[in-house]
């Protein structure tokens, strides 16, 4: 049985991987902030599945202690990782100007230094049993530009590149690293904003509609699986659309 790491598991786009993942038999560590939700979420799934393939750590993975704490219990639960899914992500809104440095150092911390993280502590061993795959949670905002989202346009910008040089220093080593890059997804941060704002997202997508987070799971599942093994290094937007647009007017 293959085990995954995934962070920002307890909600959103991370829980409908875990339960992907906890469905194609793999054992499943739920890394997460949020204590109460998590320990929450993984005794339901304990109760489906098994106590012995889901287990959740309290982790902050801009934390190099936190994030080597959580490594250790990965190991003493399942003994191998055979993918980390780096799913934790957080947002600020604001001209670049606008935002304030604690915000700034704050998304860069949780948005970007968490990969480096996670791949200080886990990458090692991977090299060592000379197989592995990475997930790491970009953004189509990393690909495109934003009104009033320059720090996370800059945060996701920097993971969409980062996953390139990944792929190309540990490929050797059969590891292969992928960006899944969402939309405006569904979650429940996203339905936090009014109606009004959440119907100009929809009507703004080829499809109109919003991306589900199971439907960013299936992705993010299938870069993690073998189903994927010759794709490394990519960008895989999942998004209904909203990137492909050049923003020229209709041409009647």
């Amino acid at each position: 049985m293959k085990t995954v790491m995934i962070t920002g598991a307890a909600s959103g786009m991370g829980l409908s991987a875990t339960k992907l993942f906890l469905s194609k038999n793999w054992n499943v560590m739920m890394a997460d902030f949020n204590q109460e939700a998590g320990e929450k979420v993984a005794a339901q799934l304990a109760q489906k599945y098994s106590a012995n393939q889901v287990v959740f750590q309290k982790t902050n993975v801009a934390s190099a202690a936190s994030v080597k704490a959580l490594k250790e219990a990965t190991t003493k639960a399942f003994g191998r990782v055979d993918s980390l899914v780096n799913n934790a992500g957080i947002f600020t809104k604001g001209a670049l100007h606008e935002v304030a440095e604690d915000a700034w150092d704050r998304i860069m911390a949780v948005d970007v230094k968490s990969i480096f993280l996670t791949a200080k502590y886990f990458v090692p061993d991977m090299i060592a049993q000379k197989s592995g795959t990475i997930v790491n949670t970009a953004s189509i905002s990393g690909l495109t530009g934003d009104y009033n989202m320059a720090a996370y346009n800059a945060a996701k910008g920097a993971v969409v590149n980062l996953v390139r040089a990944m792929a190309l220093d540990y490929g050797k080593y059969n590891i292969r690293v992928n960006n899944v890059a969402p939309g405006p997804t569904n979650t429940p941060m996203f339905q936090a904003n009014p109606p009004e704002v959440i119907k100009q997202f929809e009507a703004a997508s080829p499809l109109g509609r919003l991306a589900e987070p199971e439907e960013i799971a299936k992705v993010i599942y299938f870069l993690a699986s073998e189903d994927s093994n010759a794709i490394t290094g990519q960008n895989i937007p999942v998004s209904t659309g909203f990137e492909i647009y050049s923003g020229q007017p209709v041409q009647k």
